[in-house]
């Protein structure tokens, strides 16, 4: 990857635009127009970054008359670095500059590999139409004259730099992934993975090769003498050893045939290169208990099904970031080691911490509210927690993924709230376009993505609902139990067809300190509980923000202020009106796909009795 002044060394050269015609590259397969689209030349001081805007050209290319792009009128060479020397010197071979012939496939291959040291995707970028599959280069709209002033300026000349896709000139070498054979045409081809099954035939052998994309079936007809005996064949004899799980790369002809069950493709075996084998017995099979496949994790994750929550787990959190990014939040990587507790003492996992005593993050609140203090005004983290809780059920964990929020100058925990469901929304909506399909044929569900807003429902009036459907929650405190979350869910879905509801204003007694609580009933919280397909999966607040308050509220709890000093100095110096959420990542994705528990929905998941792999 290139530094950007390296291209800044190409941009501010004198007589880069100096009158050359419009560049372009001639190739094996034609020529393409690159450089500014639609202009014949630019003179010095034209205002590139205006001539961009009106005409949305964006592509810049290495370009022609290179000995006056990089010298001036004393011929002094221009400063570049030498990775860009020696890019700029195959181009020169490769004769774009004369342009007397097709760029050869050895000459592509070494420009090609050069310019991968200076490229970076850059995401939601248009591709211009250029030639040599170099997809783009983009000129910064923020680009000032180009001019006589070299490369003084410190504005960079060129913001980004796209990728060189792989092609018939070699410019990068990649193995084929399976999924994109069946675009591909049919012929010599090389595909590695893993031996997922072995049809070992009297005539012919299939392989079912899988990798991290799909699976295609490899084909090997055995060979005969002319008396019908089986010939002398090395291939089949190393098809007929392959062991489930077996890495290997293959190579043969690919042939599309829509009788193949497979993707309508397959590929005839030429070589079998097998880089590890595996033991022939695997430890685990489909009817395996949980806690079995948990032990061989790396194997269970093999699965296209198990293989695809973590697909989907990718997309979500992708989908939530280019949110946040969009909407100007700041990232933030909280500390994990505390010197107290950031919920309660209870649940806390103690580690020794040199002459000292430290504890397991539970939350990243007290550094969120930081945030806010901070004048970040809007952030998120997504961050493993650590809770010290001895239960067994299908929904916990020692150890989990949380994703959490925080922003200013909200009104009350409904701004939260709507930020919220906006956020979720923006996620089951990349899940479903993306892996829709494949979400209905593994999981058998059709994943519906939730309408705004969701509905919001008052605690004391949910368990009200609860009780009258049957129910009467036995708790002794004002909380709702795991019963009564899916009573009242199966209330919104019979009544708003809807999958998610807010529990909104709960209880104080049963919120923490750092709650804001109503202006006129202090029994009562700007707080609520996300509950998705009858599971909790999150809690969100206003915060006190008022540090006296804050202060009457912690001896409200029984705890000391003092104990938690450092953390009251945010709001001794001034922070603004705030409020967040926590919500846990496994849970989301345990609930969307519908899967019995927590532990499938974690890529190694943690519990009281779980260290191990």
């Amino acid at each position: 990857m290139a530094d950007h002044h390296d291209f800044a060394a190409i941009g501010r050269s004198p007589r880069l635009v100096n009158g050359f015609e419009h560049p372009r590259l001639d190739t094996e397969e034609g020529f393409a127009p690159t450089g500014l689209e639609g202009v014949d030349q630019l003179r010095p001081g034209a205002r590139v970054a205006e001539h961009v805007r009106k005409t949305k050209a964006a592509a810049f290319e290495p370009v022609g008359r290179f000995n006056d792009a990089l010298f001036g009128d004393n011929r002094k060479l221009v400063a570049f670095s030498p990775r860009l020397g020696r890019l700029l010197s195959a181009l020169q071979r490769a004769c774009i500059e004369r342009r007397e012939r097709a760029i050869g496939e050895t000459r592509g291959s070494e420009i090609g590999h050069l310019m991968t040291e200076f490229t970076e995707v850059i995401p939601r970028e248009s591709a211009i139409k250029n030639a040599v599959r170099i997809v783009h280069f983009t000129m910064a709209d923020e680009m000032d004259k180009v001019c006589w002033h070299g490369i003084q300026s410190t504005v960079p000349a060129f913001r980004t730099f796209s990728h060189v896709n792989p092609g018939k000139l070699g410019a990068v070498i990649t193995r084929t992934l399976i999924k994109n054979l069946a675009a591909a045409t049919d012929g010599a081809i090389s595909v590695s993975g893993w031996v997922d099954t072995v049809r070992d035939q009297k005539k012919v052998q299939f392989v079912v090769l899988r990798d991290e994309s799909g699976a295609v079936q490899l084909v090997h007809p055995r060979s005969f003498n002319e008396d019908g005996t089986p010939a002398e064949d090395a291939l089949a004899e190393t098809i007929s050893g392959l062991a489930q799980g077996t890495f290997l790369t293959a190579t043969g002809e690919l042939k599309h045939d829509e009788r193949v069950k497979l993707g309508g493709v397959e590929v005839k075996l030429d070589g079998l290169e097998i880089a590890a084998e595996a033991i022939p017995e695997t430890p685990i099979a489909e009817d395996s208990s949980v806690d079995k496949r948990m032990d061989w994790r790396f194997l269970d994750l093999r699965v296209p099904r198990n293989h695809l929550i973590f697909r989907i787990q990718t997309t979500l959190e992708h989908a939530w970031r280019t949110y946040w990014v969009e909407n100007d939040f700041i990232e933030v990587h909280t500390p994990k080691l505390m010197a107290s507790a950031s919920e309660s003492k209870a649940e806390l996992f103690e580690v020794d911490y040199f002459d000292t005593k430290a504890y397991l993050a539970q939350s990243p609140q007290f550094f969120k509210q930081m945030a806010q203090a901070a004048g970040f005004g809007k952030i998120f983290e997504i961050a493993p927690s650590f809770r010290a809780d001895p239960s067994f059920t299908s929904r916990h964990a020692t150890e989990f993924t949380m994703v959490d929020n925080e922003i200013s100058w909200i009104d009350s925990h409904e701004d939260v709230m709507t930020m919220h469901e906006e956020l979720m929304v923006v996620g089951f909506q990349a899940v479903k376009d993306k892996h829709g399909e494949e979400i209905e044929k593994l999981f058998g569900i059709e994943l519906t993505v939730p309408t705004t807003p969701f509905p919001r429902i008052p605690l004391a009036e949910a368990k009200q609902i609860v009780s009258e459907r049957g129910y009467t929650v036995p708790r002794a405190d004002a909380d709702m139990d795991p019963e009564g979350e899916r009573q009242i869910a199966a209330y919104v879905k019979e009544t708003f067809g809807h999958d998610f509801v807010f529990l909104t204003d709960y209880d104080s007694s049963i919120r923490p300190f750092y709650h804001m609580r109503h202006a006129d009933d202090a029994g009562l919280t700007n707080s609520y509980d996300l509950v998705y397909n009858g599971v909790e999966i999150s809690t969100g607040a206003q915060r006190e923000h008022r540090v006296d308050v804050l202060e009457a509220q912690i001896r409200d709890k029984g705890m000391d202020p003092a104990e938690l000093d450092f953390y009251l100095d945010f709001f001794r110096y001034g922070v603004p009106p705030h409020g967040g959420f926590g919500m846990g990542l496994g849970r989301v994705l345990m609930l969307m796909l519908g899967l019995p528990n927590l532990r499938e929905a974690t890529y190694l998941f943690r519990g009281p009795t779980r260290l191990t792999p």
